[in-house]
């Protein structure tokens, strides 16, 4: 009798609480977790548009100081996935700067890759020279020379794969956004908790009811 009495005293306790008011907790914690991940994601964006700001503008340690700044907030933050941005400005720069290089006094067929340049100048005007439709244009130029292999060899241009960044966001990380997430995991455990443990109760009391 005293086992039956104790085991209903149990359930009255975990029925002081009521579901709803679990639930009710539940969802605002939800919003909250929501907002402060949203937040990250949004700080995340702010830092890759300021990367590919400073990729216009040019400027190689504005690039490495924002690049660095995006690296380090991605990783200490959930939800801050970036997927891959391409340096597309520094990328064509580097390119022409090859060119460049490779049309100085200083370099035996310096001429060659010059008249290249001049002859595929005028027809990109529009798109600039950084474009890649000129730099194609300046390698098929020189292609054209008889000893064209050797002097598309001898252009070093830079790789584009190194111009491409990718960071990793974390699982969680100990932030507003992580810890609201793990609030609403522990109250989503207390009401699967308090369900099992109700039902366990009841089969109990029920199964020595039987006992009788």
């Amino acid at each position: 009798m005293a086992d039956r009495r104790q085991v209903r005293r149990s359930i009255r306790q975990l029925q002081h609480v009521k579901t709803w008011q679990l639930f009710i907790v539940l969802i605002l914690c939800i919003f909250v977790a929501a907002t402060f991940l949203r937040l990250n994601n949004i700080g995340m964006e702010q830092r890759r548009d300021a990367v590919l700001q400073s990729d216009k503008v040019g400027d190689p340690a504005v690039i490495q100081a924002r690049l660095y700044d995006l690296q380090r907030y991605v990783t200490s933050h959930m939800n801050a996935d970036m997927g891959t941005i391409y340096l597309e400005n520094t990328y064509k720069r580097d390119t022409q700067g090859a060119i460049d290089t490779a049309s100085s006094g200083s370099n035996a067929n310096g001429n060659v890759f010059l008249k290249a340049q001049q002859v595929c100048a005028p027809k990109y005007a529009n798109l600039g020279h950084y474009s890649l439709a000129y730099q194609q244009c300046v390698i098929d130029q020189l292609n054209s020379y008889p000893s064209g292999s050797q002097l598309t060899s001898s252009l070093q241009l830079p790789k584009a794969e190194g111009y491409s960044h990718s960071y990793i966001s974390p699982l969680w990380t100990p932030d507003f956004a992580g810890f609201s997430v793990l609030v609403c995991i522990l109250i989503l455990l207390m009401i699967i908790g308090r369900f099992l443990g109700i039902l366990i109760l009841r089969a109990i009391l029920k199964m020595r009811n039987r006992g009788l």
